[in-house]
């Protein structure tokens, strides 16, 4: 008798209640409303980190070109995206240039335009603008 007691309790005493399980659930959700904002911030930021360096890879291509061509004038960039590796289109980069200046310009495109950024600019003085965003931020 005393056995079947003793099986009583270690059975009564397994598992979890339901409201055991439901606090566990709202500490998921709180930490999960919390993180997912501050992680689409995250990708939206390294998104622009890729577009910064092609801006900045491509205004040097266009000083090399303006160094032996002494123009900027048919200065082309070699993919007008970004990523330029394919994929989803995040920035769509657009060259201006003539003899003696040019400016490169990101438009942000889908999903990148809830960037706080905006459109960013790269000029051949290396002057960079943000359209919407603190300069300090967005390069």
């Amino acid at each position: 008798m005393n056995n079947s007691n003793t099986l009583r309790n270690k059975a009564g005493s397994a598992g979890f209640t339901l409201i055991e399980l439901m606090i566990v659930v709202l500490v998921i959700a709180v930490l999960a409303a919390v993180a997912y904002p501050s992680y689409q911030q995250h990708v939206l930021k390294t998104r622009r980190g890729v577009v910064k360096a092609d801006m900045v890879e491509y205004a040097q291509r266009a000083e090399r070109y303006h160094s032996v061509n002494n123009t900027y004038a048919n200065f082309a960039l070699p993919v007008e995206v970004s990523p330029r590796e394919g994929g989803v289109v995040r920035y769509n980069l657009v060259f201006e240039g003539d003899g003696s200046s040019f400016s490169i310009t990101a438009t942000p495109d889908g999903e990148q335009a809830k960037d706080k950024c905006g459109t960013l600019s790269v000029d051949q003085a290396n002057r960079k603008t943000s359209s919407t965003g603190e300069l300090s931020e967005c390069w």
